[in-house]
């Protein structure tokens, strides 16, 4: 099946699934490279860190994958990852929760 991904840099990676790790590393094999000039290369095989990965897409036939359940918008809702948040509202929280000083209300001067 023929996937593709783009990364920061502005290239293209279009071939075949070859693997894909928990951390999204992928692996692709039989590769066409289309970089931000629109130079086309080809390539046997590339293995791509999933930090490095903007988008990936998959064919239409994986849509309705069961593997795929999980990864929707509301997958992770109620599961506590939280938010982030900053200094202050954390101090807040922690002083309504009796630990610490309560977080000074106004300027300090």
């Amino acid at each position: 099946m023929a996937s593709s991904l783009g990364v920061p840099t502005g290239q293209v990676y279009r071939g075949k699934l070859a693997e894909a790790e928990d951390s999204l590393n992928i692996s692709l094999r039989e590769i066409t490279v289309t970089g931000r000039d629109g130079r086309v290369s080809q390539l046997e095989q590339v293995y791509i860190r999933g930090s490095m990965i903007r988008y990936f897409i998959v064919p239409d036939m994986l849509q309705n994958a069961p593997m795929f359940k999980r990864v929707g918008p509301n997958a992770m809702k109620g599961r506590g990852i939280g938010t982030a948040r900053g200094r202050a509202t954390i101090m807040r929280a922690n002083a309504r929760r009796g630990r610490g000083q309560p977080a000074a209300r106004g300027i300090r001067r």
